[in-house]
């Protein structure tokens, strides 16, 4: 096989692969309420581990973990959306994700599935005040009777001023 047919299999592979992530949401709770984040960016989900404690970070930052040997610094979603702290269970798990190469642990209340959100079953966010939605929501996505909150991974890390996940 010559380097351009390689080339061209990976890259054939690759549209694949992105094929078959289109429109798959990881979901999971917090409270009450299920979200959803593209599969994509999910690398894996793990319990809880000893979480290292780093100064003058912001406060849904809730330190670094050692995860086979890189150090990931991880996030209270919770937290991260002025919802009230809950102490952590066995069913509290992290999941990371990966956003332009940075590595992040999202804590959660309890992961739930994958879920095949198509896009014609997902409304925008909606508005809060004139003209603006929530920042961190991508979306409404409609599953049956329910609705899932479809978060914008990119903003929940890298809001305006948390550039705190570019350290990690």
């Amino acid at each position: 096989m010559s380097a351009r047919e390689s080339f061209d299999t990976d890259l054939l592979e690759e549209e694949e692969d992105e094929d078959t992530q289109e429109d798959k949401f990881l979901t999971f709770y917090l409270g009450e309420e299920e979200y959803g984040i593209e599969i994509r960016h999910v690398t894996e989900i793990i319990g809880l581990q000893t979480i290292t404690d780093v100064p003058d970070m912001p406060s849904h930052v809730k330190g670094v973990i050692n995860l086979r040997g890189k150090v990931v610094p991880v996030m209270d979603v919770r937290l991260r959306f002025g919802m009230e702290e809950r102490a952590y269970d066995d069913r509290t798990c992290i999941v990371v994700i990966n956003i332009e190469n940075h590595a992040v642990g999202l804590i959660v209340d309890r992961v739930s599935e994958v879920l095949d959100i198509p896009k014609s079953d997902v409304e925008p966010p909606p508005r809060v005040r004139k003209g603006e939605s929530s920042r961190f929501v991508q979306g409404m996505g409609k599953v049956g009777e329910q609705v899932k909150i479809l978060l914008n991974a990119d903003k929940v890390l890298f809001d305006e001023e948390d550039e705190w996940a570019n350290a990690g």
